[in-house]
This record gives C-alpha cells, sequence and structure tokens, in this order.
C-alpha cells in the first residue's frame, strides 16, 4: 500500500542577510506542484516555479548551513508550492511505502537530482587546476618510462619519483599551462594547469611505479602528478551571494569567441573574494560612453576597453616577458570620466552565471541564461 507524507525540506528561516520571500516573483502559468523525473536539474526545477531560479533557499525556508548542505530530490518525489499564507512557501512530497509482514522490498537505487548538468561541468569539477606560482614544483613527477619512450599515453608503465602508500593510488597527471591574468589589474591569479590523464600507482616507494589509465593528451617525463579527490561535491543550492562581488569573464572555454548557455567560463574572482559554489551572478554589458552632443565630433572617439591579449608566458615564472607588455596604457585625458562632453550609457543585464567551483582568486561558472552572445570582460555581479 502507498501513501504520501508532507514533510517540509527544510525547516529553519532563511539567513537574515537574505532577501524576503515576499520579493520572490512566481513564473506566469506556474505549477501547483511538480513530479521529478530522471535528468532534471534542481535549476531547471526551480524555473518551473520561479523567475529567478537563484531564489530558490527563501521558497524552502532554508538557513545559511542548509544552503551548504542541502537535503536531496530524487525522481519521484513531488514538489508542492504554497500560497495560502500570502507568500510562496515550497515542500515536498514523498511517495513511503509501508511494508506487509514476510514481505521484502528492495527498492532500485535512485541518484539525487544535480542541480547542474553534470556532463558539462564533470571535466571541470576535478580539473583543470587552478595553482599558485611554482605550486607543481614539489609534486611527485614522472621521471622514466619503458624503453626511454618520449610520449607516454594509456596503458603505459610510468616511473615517479617518490609516492608513499600514504599518500593515495588514485593521481591525475598535470602539467603547467596558462597563465591566468586579471584582465583589469594585470595581477598574475594563478596557474592553469593543463590536465593530461589519470594514473594508478601499482608500487609505492622511491621510485615508485603506476599505469596510466586514461591519457587525454600526449604525457611525457617531468610531467606532474596531484593526488586525485575522493569525492566531488555535485551537489548545491543555488543561491545569490550575501555580498556585493564584481568582476570580469576572464576566459570562454570550448575554443569559441563569444558564449551562450551552457558554455562555461573563467571570472577573476574566487573563495578570497566570498565566491562559494552555487552562487549565482548576473551577466552585465558594460555601457558604452556616448556623447551628450552629436554633434561634437571631439567625443564621438568612444572610449572601450581592450581585451587583455596573453604575451609569451612562461607558465613556470608565471609573469609576462616584461612590465611593459603587461601593463594597460591609461591616459588620463582619454578617460571618459574626466571628458564632461561624455554620458556613460547605464549597464545592461544579458544572462546569468552559476559558480560551481572556486580557487582562491579564480572561479569557474557555467551561464544558464544568455540573451545575447556574452564576451570577455563582460561584468559579473551580484544580481
Amino acid at each position: 500500500m502507498y501513501k504520501y507524507i508532507i514533510t517540509p525540506l527544510l525547516l529553519c528561516c532563511l539567513a537574515t542577510s537574505a532577501m524576503a520571500a515576499n520579493d520572490v516573483e512566481l513564473q506566469p502559468g506556474h505549477p501547483d506542484r511538480y513530479v521529478v523525473v530522471k535528468g532534471d536539474t534542481l535549476w531547471g526545477i526551480s524555473g518551473k516555479f520561479l523567475k529567478d531560479p537563484w531564489k530558490w533557499p527563501e521558497v524552502w525556508n532554508m538557513n545559511r548551513e542548509q544552503i551548504k548542505n542541502p537535503h536531496l530530490i530524487y525522481p519521484g518525489d513531488v514538489v508542492v508550492l504554497d500560497t495560502t499564507n500570502g507568500t510562496p512557501h515550497l515542500s515536498l512530497l514523498r511517495e513511503t511505502v509501508t511494508l506487509q509482514p514476510d514481505v521484502i522490498v528492495e527498492p532500485l537505487e535512485k541518484e539525487a537530482v544535480p542541480t547542474i548538468a553534470p556532463n558539462i561541468i564533470e571535466p571541470f569539477l576535478s580539473r583543470p587546476l587552478i595553482i599558485e606560482r611554482n605550486a607543481l614544483e614539489d609534486a611527485p613527477a614522472i621521471i622514466a618510462g619503458p624503453d626511454n619512450r618520449v610520449a607516454l599515453s594509456a596503458g603505459t608503465r610510468i616511473y615517479v619519483d617518490q609516492i608513499e602508500e600514504a599518500d593515495g593510488r588514485l593521481w591525475h597527471i598535470y602539467r603547467p599551462n596558462k597563465a591566468l591574468v586579471d584582465p583589469i589589474t594585470q595581477e598574475m591569479l594563478g596557474i592553469e594547469a593543463l590536465y593530461l590523464g589519470d594514473a594508478r600507482v601499482t608500487r609505492f616507494g622511491e621510485p615508485a611505479t603506476a599505469m596510466i589509465s586514461r591519457a587525454k593528451e600526449e604525457i611525457f617525463v617531468q610531467d606532474k602528478l596531484v593526488v586525485a579527490p575522493d569525492t566531488i561535491q555535485t551537489s548545491f543550492v543555488p543561491h545569490a551571494p550575501e555580498n556585493e562581488i564584481e568582476g570580469r569573464i576572464m576566459s570562454i572555454y570550448g575554443g569559441v569567441a563569444e558564449a551562450g548557455a551552457k558554455t562555461i567560463v573563467s571570472i577573476n574572482k574566487g573563495a578570497s573574494d566570498g565566491l562559494e559554489q552555487g552562487h549565482v551572478l548576473s551577466i552585465n554589458r558594460a555601457g558604452e560612453w556616448v556623447s551628450r552632443d552629436p554633434k561634437n565630433k571631439r567625443t564621438e572617439e568612444k572610449f572601450r576597453m581592450k581585451e587583455f591579449k596573453y604575451k609569451d608566458v612562461d607558465p613556470l615564472e608565471a609573469k609576462p616577458q616584461t612590465e611593459e607588455e603587461s601593463r594597460r596604457e591609461y591616459d588620463p585625458e582619454k578617460d571618459p570620466a574626466n571628458d564632461p562632453n561624455l554620458v556613460k550609457l547605464p549597464d545592461e543585464r544579458i544572462g546569468l552565471l552559476m559558480i560551481f567551483r572556486t580557487f582562491d582568486r579564480v572561479a569557474y561558472g557555467l551561464i544558464m541564461q544568455a540573451s545575447e552572445p556574452v564576451n570577455t570582460l563582460d561584468i559579473v555581479k551580484t544580481p
């Protein structure tokens, strides 16, 4: 016999810094209840009820601890919307089974609904790796392969200078790659290490022996090993930052010049700036400076910030070739803020970005919505 019991998914009040629930706008034609199915995402379910999906915690009455460690939602669960008291509130109908004597029921194992599609962000959950300059110097290194091979591939035995049993068996293989430079300040934020593949240790010691279990690219002697994380957090709740955060998109992944929905980007803000997994930021196109008087030809030239182009950078040194190459020229006379004949048009929101992995000063995000193409140097900030 089956029955439904209504259980509030989360019980505590929302943190005092969050917006009040009566500010939450519901989608026109929203459902009163929704049955969760395989393939759903938390963002998608939220969007069925709310105009602003990142306000999900408010209609569940979630506090900060519950945002960090949310209850899981599974296929078959029923999300119910209640507006009887004038403010929207969501709860969960979860099917339970009453067992009869001498009857054993073994339900199929269910996978919890992810926040965003895991196939899109999976490669970025454990790789690439953002490191401080020279941080890989002390990491275990490949010192040899079989028969003095230069290029190493999957299924190849390798020798590593030293790995002890306490260090673990599963490792990622990396090579220092691209220096990440703040496009505004030109400050070095870190190095993006290139993920090359995976290795499994078969014998510990000095040297240690390992087998390359996966090779995404050719692997060479002196490439570095970083221990693979035991678990990767994929369950987090979309929510707005508590503080005002503003940054810029540094790079777009996938070899494209412009980005749209479901594209991964990096931004020049990270955990040290207060960013965490699940934070949703608006993407804004900076307003142009235009002449107050269109007939004034002197002010027809608009000031634009040019995208910073990486120079030939040695990722091990993690700095541009020269200070002059890395410095963006600044001429006060050309700064539009100092020209009374110019006026800045307002910034316009063009999309939403969800942060799914953070480092100290850099973060990766997935573009969730985009009304027009997203470019590097577009502004991201607290919505």
